[in-house]
């Protein structure tokens, strides 16, 4: 058997290839939309995918179903439950698929999404214990999938809550301890709280160690699984609806264009947004007018689906070398409207120099000044789980997925500072604040954690 795991840490987000060597069959699961990987590992030790299999509709990233289809033939399976515009092999629980000995088997396990399934992974076609289970959005290493992210499209937490006990409690618990198990996400992602760094796991261990799967009512499992969650990105019903749709297909040699200057202000004059990538350091040092600073060192992607509009037209500011990962970042969350980057962005910065400004980010010591100052709006842009360990006093909490909505709630007469857990997140938001018009903005350099430690030793 081949057995590949593809992790993705931007968006903390895995994909499979499951391959027999005897007949050279292989099923891709899980795949997300740039699917050269897969298809040049699977041409390389000699595997045909035959099939695409999604756990579910994907809320957090754009699924590369359509692209593997296009490029290989194969076939597109979801669980019973899933209604799609386009042609999908609809997988019956307990259905099995052989690839020669290899088989999969199919485990209905809805909660996440009413559609959700598990895939079970024999080695053999005779093995009573499996080798592993691919357990998608349903259960998690440390955690299970949250319940709440259809709410806003004709299912309610609870109901899915509900479906996700059994799913957890009964069906995953059931399999033999030794089975493996294999997520489709891993810590960071928002389609959980508590998602551990480890890759892989077995049933055994989670049972011991994962809180959600220790022995509880109904009624526990709900009110323990729903709390705490973080924000959802403003994307993640965008990405769920578009996952369901026949929609355009990326090329697997997909690029944006180097843009002069006449082709900057041309995009910028129409309409088009600017997205800095760069270090929050160097974004602070110098950067454009309204331009949005999420670096491309972190949860780009997921951030910046909290930050932009789909349809928004995007010039990107990149550091040298990494502009096509930017706009590749963009396109896995289905925004493809980048019409290039800049391609000499000291040229541009020294010809506009009218339109470049500085961003001001404070040190602990400035920060502790600022904080005294009556008039000084203070905000934590943390997630709600992330609020335990403590925040500066007087800050009001508006998390960085909703801080775009709800700007409103803050006078942009009056001096904003922004702080997160270490200086990554509170960056994007000042920069999102300054391009809505926010004249006064800082941020904490190092954030709560500086913070914290600075008043610890004091």
């Amino acid at each position: 058997m081949i057995f590949t795991q593809y992790y993705l840490d931007c968006l903390s987000q895995a994909a499979y290839l499951v391959g027999d060597e005897t007949t050279g069959q292989a099923v891709v699961v899980d795949p997300r939309r740039d699917v050269a990987e897969y298809v040049e590992d699977a041409r390389a030790r000699g595997l045909t995918i035959v099939g695409v299999v999604n756990t579910h509709f994907h809320a957090d990233f754009v699924s590369g179903h359509l692209e593997l289809a296009r490029e290989t033939g194969a076939w597109i399976g979801y669980g019973e439950a899933a209604q799609a515009d386009f042609e999908v092999r609809s997988l019956a629980d307990g259905e099995r698929i052989s690839l020669g000995d290899v088989t999969l088997e199919i485990m209905a396990t809805p909660g996440h999404t009413p559609e959700s399934i598990s895939v079970l992974v024999y080695e053999h076609a005779d093995d009573e214990v499996a080798y592993g289970v691919l357990t998608g959005d349903a259960l998690f290493i440390g955690d299970v999938g949250r319940p709440d992210l259809l709410a806003s499209i004709g299912v309610t937490a609870e109901e899915l809550g509900r479906m996700l006990y059994d799913s957890v409690q009964h069906r995953l618990m059931g399999l033999d301890d030794a089975v493996r198990v294999f997520p489709a996400h891993g810590a960071g992602s928002a389609c959980g709280k508590n998602l551990s760094t480890e890759k892989q796991s077995t049933i055994g261990e989670q049972r011991r160690l994962n809180y959600a799967c220790q022995p509880m009512s109904e009624e526990e499992f709900l009110a323990v699984v729903t709390a705490g969650q973080p924000s959802a990105p403003e994307y993640f019903v965008y990405n769920a609806i578009l996952n369901r749709r026949e929609r355009d297909v990326r090329d697997l040699d997909t690029s944006v264009p180097a843009l002069g200057p006449e082709d900057v202000d041309a995009a910028i004059a129409a309409g088009a947004v600017v997205h800095d990538a760069r270090d929050p350091q160097e974004f602070a040092a110098a950067h454009l007018e309204g331009a949005v600073n999420v670096p491309v060192d972190g949860r780009m992607a997921e951030t910046v689906g909290m930050v932009f509009a789909p349809e928004q037209r995007i010039v990107v500011i990149a550091p040298e070398g990494q502009e096509q990962e930017v706009a590749t970042r963009f396109a896995r969350i289905g925004y493809d409207h980048v019409v290039g980057y800049v391609a000499d962005l000291e040229g541009y910065l020294l010809t506009h120099a009218d339109h470049v400004r500085r961003a001001s980010r404070l040190t602990v010591t400035e920060a502790a000044e600022a904080v005294a100052r009556p008039a000084v709006q203070v905000v934590d842009i943390r997630n709600a789980g992330e609020l335990e360990s403590g925040g500066i006093p007087g800050a009001r909490h508006i998390a960085l997925a909703e801080l775009a909505r709800r700007s409103s709630e803050l006078d942009p007469s009056h001096p904003v500072l922004l702080y997160c857990a270490g200086g990554w997140r509170s960056s994007v938001g000042a920069s999102v604040l300054r391009a809505q018009g926010f004249s006064d903005v800082s941020d904490v350099i190092g954030g709560y954690a500086a913070w914290d430690q600075a008043h610890a030793s004091a």
